[in-house]
């Protein structure tokens, strides 16, 4: 509904793009539920790539396709939102070049993603919200082909490291990305995490797994009981002991979590 509503509210048409529509000039483009927005040669694309930070459509490979696309004409802006979301995707910004601009976390409704974005990016510009549209029109009205500086993310080197970690989405083995600041995790598939949002999303897989546990247990303590042969009751209560003990497990682990947030 995203369209819709910036169509109510301003003068610039707001759209969903088809896959290689070209880019014009004066038009907001919102992704797709469930669609990557990448820019290639002029042309958006809309591809179903594997979810970065456990979203599909995500920041980061829209940033980091625009700044390969377009270098010092990006622009990159980090709004109000919780955990560490397009960091890396800003640094892929600065490293092209391009302008970073972040919302004052001190006055965004949730300021996880700009307080991210300050702490591992060199932003350029960081602006309370009802200034940011006098900012980027001051912006887009310079030419950035005039700029020539070198920022410290252009000359940072990239290692990635093969971990004993595996990818809460698919259990594919998991590699750490090294650039600066920046840490990703990545699997050979290509689900990609933010070092916040891979504690979350493997916390959630360490709930998943042992509820999991709880049911198989319970399923054999009452295939047992259905058997009824020699030994099955006593071998009902040993699973359904098990059951209880992981249930009581996982609610310290959930009371103890919800106490650290």
């Amino acid at each position: 509904m995203l369209p819709d509503i910036l169509n109510q509210v301003g003068p610039l048409p707001a759209m969903h793009p088809h896959d290689f529509d070209k880019i014009r000039p004066g038009r907001i483009y919102v992704a797709k539920p469930d669609f990557h927005m990448l820019v290639e040669d002029s042309h958006i694309r809309m591809t179903k790539g594997p979810k970065e930070n456990r979203t599909r459509p995500a920041i980061n490979p829209l940033f980091r396709t625009a700044a390969q696309a377009y270098g010092k004409r990006v622009i990159g802006v980090i709004l109000t939102g919780l955990l560490d979301d397009g960091v890396a995707g800003l640094a892929e910004v600065k490293r092209g070049g391009g302008v970073t601009v972040v919302q004052n976390p001190e006055t965004a409704l949730f300021p996880d993603m700009p307080a991210s974005a300050l702490e591992h990016v060199t932003v350029d510009h960081v602006t309370e919200l009802k200034d940011l549209g006098p900012l980027l029109s001051a912006l887009t009205g310079t030419d950035a082909s005039k700029e020539d500086h070198v920022s410290a993310e252009e000359t940072e080197p990239k290692t990635r490291t093969l971990t004993k970690m595996t990818c809460p989405e698919c259990h594919g083995p998991i590699w750490v990305e090294h650039q600066g600041r920046i840490i990703e995790y990545r699997c050979r598939v290509g689900h990609a995490y933010s070092p916040l949002n891979f504690a979350q999303d493997t916390q959630a897989m360490l709930e998943r797994s042992v509820w999991t546990a709880i049911i198989a247990l319970e399923d054999a303590a009452e295939i047992a009981e259905e058997i009824g042969e020699n030994g099955s009751a006593q071998q009902a209560g040993t699973h359904r002991g098990h059951a209880g003990e992981l249930r009581s497990l996982l609610q310290r682990m959930l009371a103890n979590q919800e106490s650290t947030q």
